[in-house]
């Protein structure tokens, strides 16, 4: 049994500071606050802050991608769809190991045929994707993907102009609606992506719990705003794709800092550092005026990169997590605003009662940071240690 005590740091619990108090670990969780027990092997946590493991809310993802996240304090992602021939084994092989990240997943997103964002993965050796062309096709589609272990249904609006494509095949309302009846009868969520302000409209008029991006097509309205608020919808705005989108060089500088060089091969570096380009850069200030909009209305935001794999640029797993923390406190949040989004807020939204806080009893996913990132944000990066169940 591992059994010790990170003393002496400051501990943010995932919702509040609790100032300087020892930690207890004890067979993988977190055994007390506050306490300091005979017998137990100390790690030194002075000049440090103690955080849960950060949550990416929002990523594609494989075993590399797990394992990288996990050297930069993400003990969790949610990846947002993802090829079933992959992702269960992948899915075994994370609850099993604790040298990756663990993972939650939708498995394969409805999309029409030949829709977003088939086009994006030409060359990734994807089998057919299994879609629904009807309503009365919809039950067996979401059947499928609960049989191939799915925590949450993924539906995919997007004509992908907003990607530089020609435009594509679009989900029609009726499919949407139709998905969120039958999953929500089998007791899943549905999260949709749709990045224009007319499709989020659509999909929450259609009752989906979650928005897997912002929308950046022109200004917001306070109509949507106010339609988000009131179902109680969440909105993970992925500012790193967006950034990447409109060709904000967020991912270059983030490259370049000393604390994640280190971390992250020539490609994946070369990657961080690219973007995608395809609109305006005007629109990255839509985003952000949207998503403080969002925060003055008491929407639940979530931390989440859109993190994927090679070749999708602007973005490498881990490292973007703690740029989009920083990105979220460029739209007023509070650096502690931020950190829940990465903490006690995605593990809420997603009904992860074991993480996402330190308290005692749950699990001890855990990061030890230099500094004090409830005052200075970009104190997530100075990682001392990362604990996965304790380990």
């Amino acid at each position: 049994m591992n059994h010790f005590v990170i003393a002496g740091a400051r501990v943010f619990d995932g919702e509040t500071s609790l100032g300087i108090v020892d930690v207890e670990v004890a067979d993988g969780k977190i055994a007390g606050v506050g306490e300091r027990p005979e017998g137990a092997d100390l790690v030194d946590g002075s000049g440090a802050t103690l955080l849960p493991g950060l949550i990416d809310a929002h990523t594609h993802t494989d075993a590399e991608a797990l394992r990288q996240a996990l050297t930069f304090g993400v003990t969790t992602e949610f990846d947002m769809l993802s090829m079933p021939q992959q992702m269960i084994p992948l899915r075994r092989k994370a609850a099993a190991s604790n040298d990756l990240a663990d993972v939650r997943s939708p498995s394969i997103g409805l999309t029409p045929a030949g829709g977003h964002p088939q086009q994006l993965r030409k060359g990734e050796g994807d089998p057919p994707w299994p879609t629904a062309a009807s309503r009365e096709e919809v039950a067996a589609f979401v059947e499928d993907r609960i049989a191939e272990g799915a925590d949450y249904l993924k539906v995919l609006v997007e004509d992908g102009r907003l990607f530089g494509s020609a435009p594509l095949p679009r989900l029609a309302p009726e499919l949407v609606a139709a998905t969120v009846r039958e999953s929500h009868r089998r007791g899943k969520m549905v999260l949709a992506h749709a990045m224009t302000v007319e499709t989020a409209e659509q999909v929450v008029d259609a009752g989906v719990d979650g928005l897997t991006h912002l929308f950046f097509d022109r200004p917001h309205t306070a109509e949507v705003v106010g339609k988000i608020a009131a179902a109680d919808t969440f909105v993970i705005p992925t500012l790193t794709v967006i950034a990447s989108i409109t060709g904000e060089p967020a991912g270059r500088r983030l490259a370049e800092d000393r604390r994640v060089r280190p971390k992250l091969a020539a490609e994946w570096r070369e990657n961080l550092s690219g973007a995608m380009a395809t609109i305006p850069r005007e629109h990255f200030g839509y985003a952000l005026e949207t998503l403080s909009a969002l925060k003055e209305a008491g929407v639940d935001v979530l931390a989440g990169t859109d993190a994927a794999h090679l070749g999708a640029p602007g973005m490498a797993h881990g490292a973007s997590l703690h740029d989009e923390l920083r990105l979220l406190t460029t739209a007023g949040f509070t650096p502690t605003e931020a950190l829940r989004a990465a903490t006690s807020v995605p593990a809420r939204r997603f009904g992860l009662a074991d993480r996402g806080r330190i308290k005692p009893g749950l699990r001890a996913d855990l990061v030890l940071v230099a500094g004090d990132p409830t005052v200075t944000i970009g104190d997530t990066l100075s990682i001392r240690r990362v604990w996965r169940n304790g380990s």
